[in-house]
Formats: structure tokens, sequence, C-alpha cells
């Protein structure tokens, strides 16, 4: 007897539930017309600085397709396949070396939508950076305003504006989130002063612009750190110094000097384990400015340390990439003062500035 009442109570339930969905379905306040837009107040000022910046930049940000004997449909979303930014009015675009790296053929495409290929006039591996030129164009956008990265903050604002996975025109944003790294290279040295940004960046963004709250060039986005290979809040450009010492001597001479003075150092680490504060020489180049100038490597028969370089015209050196960055600013053809220690010797030394890449 309770289990038909049960059965009962339960089939008068869904029948209730039935009428009560009915009710709802054809209640006489249910309207067809679509609901009225709420007005919203004005933008705010974050909102309105960051639309300006997209809206005045993005015209001269290109997508960059470069097609090779291993990409040869240009296809976008690959890794040949990039961004880049116009420099100056006389069509150069600025992009990474590693998206046209070994093209045949590189093309760009703009904003409107219009694509034009393009003629490789230089490229400095060393930096990651190349330059194009347009071969023609129906209108030039403006070149992207220059800034400065020498008085960057970490905490301030940044923004990418590229072509990640192929998507044109994307715009993304956050803050610096480091300065001072250093950048490893596929020539195998290091770019120094290097930015990090929480900013996204993604495969396709490489050669963008990374911009300031004024819109101002601050550097070159290069790299990414992340396992899957997309971003990861930790993002790298080229400072824009760097950028604008580099891309002169391309577009005048199509390579870059490499500033050195002819030695093989030894990795930090090897000086943290033993104890030593400087740069380790292992040996000098034969006819190299460093043998002229009397340094000492190892010294492979007894396994005495030779000379350890601790300063670069009174700036400390504890890494190559201190060495390197004083080099650089100074450039071929100057001499640097070195402070070097041998045992519990230190003496100062000139060493001529030349162009190893030439060596």
């Amino acid at each position: 007897m309770d289990r038909r009442l049960g059965i009962a109570a339960s089939i008068l339930a869904i029948v209730l539930l039935l009428a009560t969905a009915a009710k709802i379905q054809f209640a006489p306040w249910t309207s067809p017309v679509a609901r009225a837009v709420e007005p919203r107040g004005p933008l705010s000022d974050a909102e309105k600085a960051s639309i300006d910046i997209f809206d005045r930049v993005s015209p001269s940000v290109v997508q960059v397709a470069a097609r090779s004997a291993a990409n040869p449909l240009m296809e976008e979303g690959r890794a040949a396949s990039g961004t880049g930014f116009i420099w100056d009015n006389d069509g150069h675009i600025v992009t990474n070396n590693h998206v046209v790296e070994n093209a045949n053929e590189v093309a760009v495409r703009f904003a409107s939508g219009e694509v034009t290929k393009v003629d490789l006039v230089g490229t400095a591996p060393n930096y990651d950076l190349a330059v194009l030129r347009i071969r023609s164009v129906r209108q030039l956008p403006p070149p992207v305003a220059l800034g400065s990265s020498s008085d960057l903050r970490v905490g301030q604002s940044a923004f990418a504006i590229g072509n990640p996975f192929g998507l044109d025109e994307s715009m993304t944003s956050g803050i610096i989130s480091a300065l001072k790294r250093r950048l490893p290279t596929n020539a195998g040295r290091e770019i120094s002063n290097v930015i990090q940004t929480d900013a996204a960046i993604n495969p396709g963004n490489s050669g963008g612009p990374l911009l300031d709250s004024a819109g101002r060039l601050i550097g070159v986005t290069s790299a990414i750190i992340s396992p899957s290979g997309s971003n990861a809040g930790i993002g790298f450009a080229i400072p824009i110094d760097v950028v604008n010492r580099v891309v002169p001597e391309l577009i005048k001479n199509g390579r870059v000097p490499t500033p050195g003075i002819g030695i093989v150092a030894a990795n930090e680490d090897v000086a943290t384990r033993i104890g030593v504060e400087g740069l380790i020489v292992v040996r000098t180049s034969p006819g190299s400015p460093a043998e002229r100038a009397g340094l000492r490597g190892v010294n492979f028969t007894t396994g005495a340390l030779g000379d350890v370089i601790t300063e670069a015209d009174g700036k400390p050196v504890r890494r190559l990439s201190d060495l390197t960055d004083q080099l650089e600013q100074l450039g071929t053809g100057h001499s640097v003062r070195l402070t070097v220690k041998h045992g519990s010797e230190t003496r100062d030394v000139n060493v001529d500035i030349v162009d190893v890449s030439r060596s």
C-alpha cells in the first residue's frame, strides 16, 4: 500500500512540475522583444590610453612571412612567420633574425591587407636582428616612435603588438617584470640588458614592437620561456638602445661588426667553483690585441691559472657579457682599459678593440 502511495506521489510531482513549466513558458509577461542596451559611462583614462596606442602604432606593424626550402608555401603560423615594424620613411622594416634566417624570399602584410615582397638588407645574428626593405607599397605607414631603454623601471606598463599564431593586429599588455636579463642567440653570444615582460608574447610575435605607455618603441620582442611553447608570462625583448645602435649599421653596411679583443674566456660557473671573482682568460688568439697586450691564459701544462679580468674602463667584470657589453659600447677602432689580476699582482693594460668576426 505504501509503495502505491509513493508512486502516486511521484506522478503527482511530475504533473505539477510540467504544469509549472507550461505556465512559465506561456506566461503573459514573456516578451520576444530584445532587451534594452544599458548605456555605459565614458571609457577610463587607462582604456583610452591603450586604444590610442593601438590606433597609432598598429598600422606600422606588419606580418612577416619567409619562404625557404623547408617552408616553400610561406604558410602562416609556421616558424617562418613573425612580426616586423616600420623603422624609417625609407621603407626599412626591423624584425628578428631568426624569423628570416635562411629565407629565399620574404614578404610582409600590412594592417591594410596589402602584401608586398621585401629585400633583405642585412642581418645581425649576434643581436637576433634583421632589416628588410619594402619594394613597393601604395602608402607607407609612419615609423614607430622611438623611446629609450636606459631609463626603464620595473613595474611600468608595457604593450606588445604582433601576430601571435598568425593572428594579425593583436595587442597584449602587462608590465616590465625585470631588467638587465641576458639572452643567448643562435650565434652563440649573449645580448645584455634584455627586457623581461609579462605582456603575452607567443610564436608569431617575434620581431614585433614592445612599447611604453606613451606608445614609444622600447624593445623588439624576441623570445619566451615556456615548456609548452605558448605564453607563460615570461617574455623577452631586445632593448631599443641596442636596436638603435645595430639597425643603422645594418642599413649602411648590411652587417654589424663584432667588437672583441681575441680571448677565450671560462664560463662564470668555473670562476664561482674555484672562488675567483672576475673573467678567467683561458687563452688568447694568435696575433690578437689581447696577445699583443700581454694577456696570458691558463697554463695547461702546469694547470696554473692565467689572467683574470676584473674591470673594463673602471666597470666591474664578473662574466663575459659584462666585458662584451663594454666593448660594444666603445666599438671597434677604440681601446679598452682592463684591470687584470694574476696571482697576487694587479695591473692595468690597454687593449685595442677589433672586429673579431673578420678574424
